[in-house]
């Protein structure tokens, strides 16, 4: 019998989704985790270490600003076979050259262009996932998304640094998880091509189209809403940056706060992608969303009163971490039904760089009150401000709806 290939759905499964991004999250786990860590054992500073990590951030910061070209040129499928190479090689060469000082310059080449190149895996996913996915499945689709994304960072990081340890040399490491990256491509064999924005006379004159989809999803009072509420510090997750650095409080020892900061951290995420975006299909999304803000501030006001043990860091840290998963989804879910189609790659990116300034500053918010009040300052303060910004999107929701239905009142 004639071997045949999987004929695409109209709305796939969103476990596909799930399978087309751990690439993108197996490559910032490798380098945060399995190359920081050989770095160190070198001799090479953790400053030095960190300055590369930062590095890696910066395509993902100003990604808006090339998803255009996404949008515009190449299918969504070659960009991510492309980007699916580039990438594959970028994570093969972090751990194919030496983890010591002399070698920092090559490796900030390897992640700054390695990094471009993920950003147009994730756009070609998040293209497709805006169009293939079904509209009441919009949660379920950002939950399987944004849980690849946490368990590719798991795989690249908590397998490829164990893989450095026991089957040396680094390289051997790297290769398997750069092939396991690329054998995740099979999954575009059950996800159909979108269809491309209509283009026009010529490339500036396509920009512009796509400039005026963007202040339409901007005008609108569902896109309104959803910028402001992404932009908000509600469910931001901040305080899981500095779970290391209060560990001490809860008399937590190192191998507990890698535990929890590692793998059951991701695992528990994961666990909670998948569960808030189910529950964001069967409410208003961006209602999920606040909601979910709400819990994770009662999570962390709980573990602020809570005993001062290292039992107690466990299980507040990996409910933190479930509740944060809920937030991820829920912040894919309200940019999939905000952004609907034409040029999604570059709405979503608009979405999703806007989505990282609350974390930012929220993460400097909570340092600053960690060093003055504690561990138990910090968490109370991020809680009171996480509510403040539900009440404050609550009051510009109801004054959007209400001078909505005035106006149809006139109108009619």
């Amino acid at each position: 019998m004639a071997f045949r290939l999987p004929v695409p759905k109209e709305t796939p499964h969103p476990a596909v989704f799930m399978f087309l991004i751990v690439p993108f999250g197996a490559m910032s786990g490798y380098l945060n985790v399995a190359v920081v860590f050989l770095l160190t054992q070198s001799g090479v500073s953790l400053e030095a270490s960190a300055a590369l990590v930062a590095l890696s951030y910066v395509p993902q910061t100003w990604k808006f600003l090339w998803a255009p070209i996404a949008d515009t040129t190449l299918s969504r499928k070659r960009w991510y076979l492309i980007a699916s190479v580039l990438s594959a090689i970028g994570i093969y060469a972090t751990g194919a050259v030496p983890a010591v000082e002399a070698s920092l310059p090559a490796l900030s080449v390897i992640v700054l262009v390695s990094g471009v190149a993920s950003t147009f895996q994730a756009m070609a996913v998040e293209s497709m996932m805006a169009y293939c996915a079904a509209e009441e499945a919009k949660g379920r689709a950002g939950g399987w998304f944004q849980a690849g994304n946490l368990g590719g960072y798991g795989l690249g990081g908590g397998a490829g640094l164990w893989l450095s340890q026991t089957v040396p040399p680094p390289w051997i490491g790297s290769l398997a998880i750069a092939l396991a990256g690329l054998a995740c491509a099979a999954a575009l064999f059950f996800v159909r091509e979108p269809p491309m924005p209509a283009r026009a006379e010529s490339y500036a004159a396509t920009l512009r189209a796509l400039g005026r989809d963007l202040c339409q999803v901007a005008r609108s009072r569902r896109g309104s809403l959803a910028l402001l509420i992404c932009f908000l510090p509600i469910g931001s997750g901040a305080a899981s940056n500095l779970w290391a650095g209060v560990a001490g409080e809860w008399h937590a020892s190192a191998d507990t706060v890698a535990m929890v900061t590692g793998v059951l951290g991701g695992v528990a995420s994961m666990f909670g992608c998948l569960g808030g975006g189910y529950l964001a299909d069967r409410m208003n999304r961006k209602l999920a969303y606040a909601l979910y803000g709400v819990l994770l501030a009662l999570c962390a006001v709980a573990m602020a009163i809570a005993p001062r043990t290292e039992w107690m860091y466990i299980v507040f840290t990996m409910a933190y971490a479930i509740l944060n998963g809920f937030a991820y989804a829920a912040f894919s879910a309200v940019t999939l039904e905000a952004i609907g189609r034409g040029a999604a790659a570059t709405k979503y990116n608009l979405f999703a760089s806007l989505s990282n300034m609350p974390i930012g500053y929220m993460t400097a918010i909570d340092g600053w009150a960690a060093a003055r009040w504690g561990a138990g300052g910090m968490l109370n303060l991020e809680a009171a401000v996480g509510v403040v910004a539900v009440i404050f999107f609550a009051a510009v929701a109801a004054l959007a709806v209400r001078r909505s239905s005035a106006i149809r009142e006139r109108s009619a």
